[in-house]
């Protein structure tokens, strides 16, 4: 088994982390917030976590922490003495992956970005989608690892796609909830059932994930967030962040995205309204009152 380095064991990073305990290998562990798990070595510093370990995990809030982190005068590279194999996998701007990809190549290690699909419940249960950027070799090393957390490994292609995957998959992802949000709230006003509704609509044309894995109505798809008020899940903040990261993709590239910002607008004012921490598909009863 591998001795791996992991940071950030929060709402994600931490059932993760789990994951790879289970699957025997030997972790050291480290998060600015103390942290407890079972069967792992807690690090004081990012040099104690560096210090004895071939591979290192990072699943961080955003590109300023993640550049911190790996680039800091006290992060990870200032302390990385021998070839180490790092595996990003917070979701961030395609310009910070691919400045970590060069920095951690030029000490002489191995670099993927690869961020996750899923949220808490597919991390939990190890069943997340990783979308990999990086060399083919980076991949095949890094993919028996990443499989102890996840079902559905994709190699996206070289540095960097990754996060372009990411990017373009939340913003999908951001779109068609409210799309089926507003579906729902329509069919409710005009007297048709929930239920009867979603049964029609996933045969139909309108069958989407949104819809038929994370349904935002409660009681219709159990163990969604919409079964338990809302509770993320993935937070409508950090839906907000990937929007945000959209958007600013598509000005780097002059692409057009007139729904994702439309999307970006709506999840701004939402968690303006204070439904920050509220699961993304919490919008549709904020909708209504629009």
């Amino acid at each position: 088994m591998s001795t791996i380095g992991f940071i950030g064991l929060g709402h994600m990073g931490g059932p993760m982390a789990a994951n790879l305990v289970k699957a025997g290998h030997h972790l050291t562990v480290y998060d600015v917030v103390p942290v407890s798990l079972a069967g792992v070595k807690i690090a004081a510093n990012l040099a104690e976590l560096i210090k004895d370990v071939d591979y290192v995990i990072s699943m961080l809030p955003a590109g300023i922490h993640v550049r911190e982190v790996y680039l800091g005068a006290d992060g990870l590279l200032a302390h990385a003495d021998r070839s180490i194999i790092f595996m990003e996998c917070s979701t961030i701007d395609v310009k910070t992956a691919k400045a970590i990809h060069e920095a951690v190549e030029k000490k002489g290690g191995v670099c993927v970005d690869a961020p996750v699909s899923g949220g808490t419940a597919s991390a939990a249960a190890g069943a997340l989608t990783f979308m990999v950027g990086g060399s083919d070799q980076a991949f095949e090393q890094v993919k028996p690892i990443l499989e102890a957390m996840g079902k559905k490994i994709f190699h996206a292609g070289l540095a960097g796609c990754g996060q372009m995957a990411k990017i373009c998959n939340n913003l999908l992802l951001g779109i068609s909830m409210i799309g089926v949000c507003e579906a729902f709230n329509l069919g409710k006003a005009l007297g048709l059932e929930p239920k009867a509704f979603f049964d029609i609509c996933k045969e139909a044309s309108g069958q989407c994930w949104s819809l038929t894995q994370y349904c935002p109505v409660p009681g219709i798809v159990p163990q969604t967030p919409a079964n338990r008020d809302y509770e993320p899940g993935f937070m409508a903040k950090m839906m907000l962040k990937d929007l945000n990261l959209a958007e600013d993709a598509a000005h780097t590239v002059s692409a057009t995205t007139p729904l994702g910002e439309k999307a970006r607008d709506l999840y701004q004012a939402f968690c303006d309204a204070g439904y920050q921490d509220k699961d993304f598909s919490g919008i549709i009863e904020w909708l209504v009152w629009q």
